[in-house]
């Protein structure tokens, strides 16, 4: 118990001494939301990395190992990764090249400050909210599982060290630290495969006991399951704005690009890992365990706690790597697409760090609230990918493509098609709501655009080739939002 509590306090103590450090050092609310747009290749390598490695990856890929096999790594994973490729080589470019902060900077930007308004509440409260509540639930548990701490006390715990980092030194010190904890969290997962194998009595073994249905990339439901899953899950990834906020962070295009695709080509493979993990297990763990304990009953058992203690420490940094990204997220939307574009354009530099700062409160309270009153965050989680995919993803591509996209047509699309994919289930179709959302959203965003015309408040361009107002004037330090503000008076 001793390894384990001083891998822990001193995990903690480096992150918030690095936290203090930026505290002191970030004076800008650039800087604080958004890293300056100024981050190195290495950088944003750990970054991103870290950022993909939370506890999805230690916690939940292993139970999905441990329940489905291996065919779980095609039906999220592989899609998950291989999408913000896409998204990262096709459109880090013409996104970086607008200086935005948020995603719903983008809808704003295009089409005015009230249609931004929904993708930054989606992304603020329908999906950073949960997305951090399973971190501090995940954190909780360690706490819980190692150290025997209460479960409710856990989460209050895991709530003030997760926000006393991230208020301290924004997306500057998250992703100085991502980058440190990258190496933790790839050695841990190394550790606790090469362990496992070798429990596990070795490949040769693992696979004449192993039922051919965990191995197999299709699992035990066939190859159609894997793909409607897969279908379900990628499109979000192009909408993500943690992989966005990495894009921008990037110092330019190149790096954004070469860093982005370095990071994820690394994820294809290190996430293999958390399933072999969880398919491995089951040669000597009880079938009927919580899968959500696997990761916990391995590292504690199996480990001698010099090297447990490593593994868990890397659990840490991937859970405190993840709740601090999602909350910068949630809050750079409060701050930037609600404060600064809609109700105070104006705002000078202390003012806009006042209230980022406030931003990570309120959403680190909201997430603190979901983790203690909600029973269910997994599938909350699930939910929010699939209404943040269907209501932003093709009127993100018509952004980008398409001059002719009118804001009216826009709006409409985004409440329609979420209205659509969280009724479609009462009709008991047999179809995945992913599907009738999307196509919803295809045809007003498409059908609605012909039928109506652009507003006075919109900038009409094609931002795949064409750049904003924003890309100018936050180039030149001028008032982020002045060049649409002046002109809508929202």
């Amino acid at each position: 118990m001793q390894w384990y509590y001083s891998y822990v306090i001193a995990y903690f103590l480096i992150m918030f001494s690095i936290g203090a450090y930026y505290f002191v050092k970030v004076k800008g609310a650039d800087d604080y939301l958004i890293a300056g747009w100024n981050m190195g290749f290495w950088k944003i390598v750990g970054t991103h990395i870290s950022t993909n490695c939370g506890a999805a990856v230690f916690i939940g890929w292993i139970g999905m190992g441990f329940t489905v096999g291996m065919s779980g790594y095609f039906k999220f994973a592989a899609p998950a990764l291989l999408t913000s490729i896409v998204l990262i080589v096709l459109f880090s470019s013409p996104l970086r090249r607008q200086r935005l902060y948020t995603l719903a900077d983008l809808f704003g930007e295009r089409f005015g400050a009230k249609v931004g308004l929904v993708p930054s509440l989606f992304s603020a409260l329908i999906y950073s909210v949960p997305t951090t509540a399973l971190q501090m639930v995940g954190m909780s548990t360690i706490f819980h599982v190692v150290f025997g701490i209460d479960l409710k006390l856990g989460i209050f715990l895991s709530f003030f060290l997760i926000l006393g980092f991230t208020i301290l030194g924004g997306l500057v010190a998250t992703i100085v630290t991502d980058a440190l904890q990258s190496v933790v969290v790839v050695f841990g997962i190394v550790i606790l495969a090469f362990v496992v194998v070798q429990f596990g009595g070795g490949f040769n073994n693992i696979i004449a006991n192993t039922p051919v249905s965990f191995i197999s990339p299709t699992g035990s439901d066939g190859l159609a399951e894997v793909l409607t899953f897969a279908l379900t899950v990628a499109p979000f990834y192009l909408v993500w704005q943690s992989t966005w906020q990495r894009i921008f962070a990037s110092k330019d295009e190149v790096v954004a690009i070469r860093a982005g695709v370095t990071a994820y080509a690394s994820l294809l493979v290190l996430t293999l890992l958390p399933f072999g993990i969880g398919v491995v297990a089951r040669q000597f763990v009880p079938l009927d365990m919580n899968p959500n304990l696997i990761f916990s009953f391995v590292t504690v058992e199996l480990l001698h706690p010099a090297i447990g203690g490593i593994v868990i420490v890397a659990l840490l940094s991937a859970l405190m790597t993840g709740a601090d990204s999602f909350i910068l997220q949630g809050a750079s939307n409060l701050s930037q697409d609600i404060y600064s574009r809609m109700i105070n354009p104006e705002a000078n530099n202390d003012q806009r760090m006042i209230v980022a700062r406030w931003s990570v409160v309120i959403i680190a309270v909201a997430a603190l609230a979901v983790a203690y009153f909600m029973t269910d965050i997994i599938s909350l989680y699930q939910w929010a990918l699939r209404l943040s995919a269907t209501t932003l993803v093709i009127p993100f591509l018509a952004i980008m493509f398409w001059r002719r996209v009118t804001g009216m047509a826009v709006m409409i699309s985004m409440i329609l098609s979420c209205a659509v994919t969280l009724a479609w289930p009462m009709l008991s179709t047999g179809i995945d709501p992913v599907f009738a959302g999307f196509l919803v959203s295809f045809v007003v965003t498409i059908g609605g655009s012909l039928l109506t015309q652009h507003s006075e408040y919109e900038y009409i361009a094609a931002v795949y080739w064409e750049d904003l107002p924003s890309a100018e004037s936050r180039v030149s330090h001028v008032s982020p939002i002045s060049s649409i503000t002046a002109k809508e008076k929202l």
